[in-house]
């Protein structure tokens, strides 16, 4: 039975921080950031904001734009690497605050490619068991960020994406295509070294092993393309549709090299690309529902439309979907 995007929401906090505030305190030369990354700004969370904060409000815009109860909703689906607390899991409380009574909660921590993860998860839900589905990604990357190492403070930002995923009548609606994979052996690329099961938290833990760490910027640019291109050209063959069947590309908005690299790869053009990323930067899961978000607030998006999505981050993990609305 079919399924469909039946309404987006999102939710990207108040401050902005400009690259002249990050190239200032770093000795950068002015551009520097923009040139490398075609990031202008992005948004930091308040210091009394929590992941679960911003989900809410996403979660809640989504919800607004519902024809029905919101207590059809049956399960929220969290996907985030930057939960309020390690135990317990986020989602329950997001789905309490939302007023979801009865719903099921899980958190996924999927890195960047976690939307994937949670929309190929949802969507399946909601075709078998015929109830709605939230799905909601966010993060607070501010607070797992160094202020003082280039590599990650000029990408990484806070925000919140939402979905509703829903059973409908449309033959032909929801997951057409997908390729979900992962590359363990690129494991070590991008991480947080403590606070696992691995090096657990200890009187000799140190700040740096608590923040994100990119140990190798060129391997993470080639494996991130490399898994991008190649899942969304099977995710396509799947479908049985190519590129010029595509309306909308949503790319994970990890930077502007990256997305342009990708296209080329993929030879999709920027007429059908869609890109938040100058203006919010890399709030890795969150990107590609929040990105979906701001464009359906000036482009209404038709039945039957294409989009394909695509992502990939720490773990190596990511994948691409196509997705029919």
């Amino acid at each position: 039975m079919p399924a469909t995007l039946l309404s987006l929401g999102h939710y990207a906090p108040q401050r902005r921080v400009a690259n002249a505030e990050i190239e200032n305190r770093l000795g950068l030369e002015p551009g520097w950031v923009a040139r490398r990354t075609g990031i202008h700004e992005r948004r930091y969370a308040a210091a009394d904001e929590a992941l679960s904060d911003l989900a809410v409000k996403a979660g809640e815009m989504a919800l607004s734009r519902l024809g029905f109860a919101r207590d059809r909703i049956g399960l929220v689906i969290l996907a985030t690497s930057t939960p309020d607390h390690l135990l317990p899991p986020s989602a329950p409380l997001v789905a309490h605050r939302l007023g979801l009574k009865g719903a099921g909660g899980i958190d996924m921590a999927g890195a960047c490619g976690g939307f994937l993860y949670a929309l190929a998860f949802a969507d399946s839900f909601a075709s078998a068991h015929r109830v709605p589905v939230l799905v909601i990604a966010a993060n607070i990357l501010s607070r797992r960020t160094s202020f003082d190492d280039r590599k990650s403070v000029v990408l990484f930002s806070d925000g919140a994406g939402a979905a509703v995923v829903a059973p409908c009548d449309r033959p032909g609606s929801g997951i057409v295509g997908l390729h979900l994979t992962s590359d363990g052996s690129a494991y070590d690329l991008i991480k947080i070294p403590s606070g696992g099961s691995r090096q657990p938290f200890s009187e000799s833990t140190v700040k740096a092993d608590l923040l994100m760490q990119i140990s190798d910027g060129r391997a993470v640019f080639a494996k991130a393309t490399d898994m991008m291109a190649s899942s969304s050209r099977k995710a396509l063959a799947a479908a049985g549709l190519s590129v010029d069947d595509v309306g909308y590309w949503v790319p994970h908005q990890a930077n502007a090299r990256i997305i342009a690299a990708t296209a080329l790869k993929l030879g999709i053009g920027s007429a059908k690309t869609l890109s938040s990323v100058a203006l919010y930067g890399n709030s890795s899961a969150a990107t590609i529902p929040l990105t979906l978000s701001l464009a359906c607030e000036t482009e209404a998006f038709k039945p039957g439309a294409v989009i394909l999505m695509c992502a990939a981050g720490a773990g190596m993990t990511g994948g691409a979907l196509v997705y029919r609305l």
